[in-house]
């Protein structure tokens, strides 16, 4: 892999395949530091083919989207709990190795000093748990840590068995050179610059339409019946392998009864990591809205976006990256129309009419959902992208013909977070169609590139599909 990537690399970065300075990981966070723009105007691209042109700004974007899809806890905390026996001042050394988490704590008390050691730590999306085992008169006291990552800051909950919880902020005294990087949002860069994406600047019309969800929106709910989640595979015509894909059928699903259909897009690198469904906990909201009557009861679709046949690459980062974004581009676009909707609509008790069936996605996929969806309006009406990435067609491109938009189109959603580096390109997006009239949503809420805000992207987007009028 690194032998392939280190010549593709050595085009921004200046350097040979055999050259000292020829390292894959380097040059990955040197792409960091460009904008887009940067790297769609390097005087090396312009001497570069389709492909190699393609492949710098995918590896550009895999990047980027590493950098910023998980917390990073790893390094020195600080934080004073008001607890029933008093003020504890801890003093946290944290270590993070992909989702789990180690550490110890030294906590000071008006008259005496501990040492603690965390058991079961975890990191899901932006959120930390750990345990601390506490003796007290020969009893075990399990002491729960739950915390909201946010840059340098740690919003915590101590909860004391059944004693009671109190609340803290804890902030990062120091941590290790290379979680800066990974946790300012991919907002650095040269100069000042915005870093991946360009600098982020906002107008008027770059606001929040909908209020945030209500707390638990994104959680698991005891007492209530959940719809299924399966695994299933289907023969790819156009990629000819088997391939596989997650289907969600809600609860009280009846071969009696017809259902819409929602096929959601993942991110790049995100289908094998199931990220929907693991960090967007897709199943979950809809169980929850569902239960709540706020929404149509659908069968959701996730496939993968990345129509290859390499079993290596098929759904990570580093695969089909050629003109026209490889896998991600015309193949996935037929993969999704000639395979995966017929296997839908012949396993499954579906409606099959174009206003039955929704597309939307998350970066990548958000512009794929915006690129098949708006050049297939004979098959899908309602479409939607949040936090779409480069691989968005330009505006007119994606509506070439606003007054037959206009016609076909049921609902049009468009969002990303005020902190999101790519934010420019569904500022562009929504500019274009203001300017030609055509109706649709544009959202802004206070994120960046997360599942922050792609999970109330689904929780909105899932309650305007399929109803009789959304304009």
């Amino acid at each position: 892999m690194e032998s392939r990537l280190q010549p593709v690399l050595g085009v921004i970065c200046g350097h040979t395949e055999n050259c000292g300075r020829a390292d894959v990981g380097a040059c990955m966070d040197l792409l960091l530091c460009y904008s887009i723009t940067d790297l769609e105007n390097h005087p090396s691209l312009h001497n570069s083919n389709d492909n190699m042109r393609t492949t710098i700004l995918m590896l550009a974007l895999a990047a980027f989207t590493s950098a910023v899809s998980a917390a990073d806890v790893t390094g020195t905390w600080k934080a004073e709990f008001d607890t029933q026996r008093g003020l504890q001042k801890y003093t946290f050394n944290l270590k993070q190795d992909g989702a789990n988490v180690t550490g110890k704590a030294s906590v000071e008390m008006t008259d005496q000093k501990r040492e603690a050691e965390f058991k079961e730590g975890k990191v899901a999306d932006d959120t930390v748990t750990f345990v601390e085992i506490l003796s007290a008169q020969g009893n075990e006291i399990r002491i729960t840590f739950a915390g909201k990552v946010a840059g340098n800051e740690i919003k915590f909950t101590r909860k004391a068995g059944d004693f009671g919880s109190s609340e803290a902020t804890a902030k990062r005294e120091s941590a290790p050179a290379q979680t800066a990087a990974a946790t300012d949002g991919g907002q650095r860069g040269r100069g000042g610059r915005g870093g991946f994406g360009g600098p982020i600047t906002l107008g008027p019309d770059d606001k929040a339409v909908f209020p945030n969800p209500p707390d638990g929106f994104d959680k698991a709910r005891e007492g209530i019946e959940h719809g299924k989640l399966e695994r299933v595979e289907y023969d790819s015509k156009t990629v000819g392998i088997k391939r596989w894909m997650q289907v969600y059928t809600p609860v009280g699903y009846s071969k009696d009864k017809k259902y819409p259909v929602l096929y959601l897009l993942h991110g790049i690198g995100g289908n094998e990591k199931e990220e929907w469904t693991k960090q967007g906990v897709a199943n979950v909201i809809l169980d929850n809205l569902i239960v709540d009557k706020k929404m149509e009861p659908m069968i959701l679709v996730l496939p993968n976006g990345n129509a290859s046949a390499d079993p290596g690459t098929a759904g990570g980062r580093g695969g089909g990256l050629g003109a026209g974004f490889g896998g991600w581009g015309a193949p996935f676009e037929n993969d999704l129309l000639k395979d995966i909707i017929p296997f839908i609509e012949s396993h499954y008790s579906v409606k099959t009419d174009r206003e039955s069936r929704a597309l939307a996605g998350l970066s990548m996929g958000g512009g794929q959902s915006l690129d098949f969806g708006l050049a297939h309006l004979d098959t899908f009406t309602w479409v939607g992208g949040f936090s779409s990435a480069p691989n968005t067609r330009p505006p007119a491109e994606l509506v070439p013909d606003p007054a037959a938009a206009i016609k076909q189109l049921k609902l049009l959603y468009i969002s990303c977070g005020n902190k999101d580096g790519l934010i420019r390109i569904s500022q562009g997006v929504h500019a274009y169609l203001k300017e030609k009239n055509v109706p649709h949503i544009w959202h802004v809420d206070e994120h960046a590139h997360d599942f922050q805000h792609w999970k109330k992207g689904l929780y909105n987007f899932s309650q305007l599909i399929f109803k009789q009028t959304t304009k």
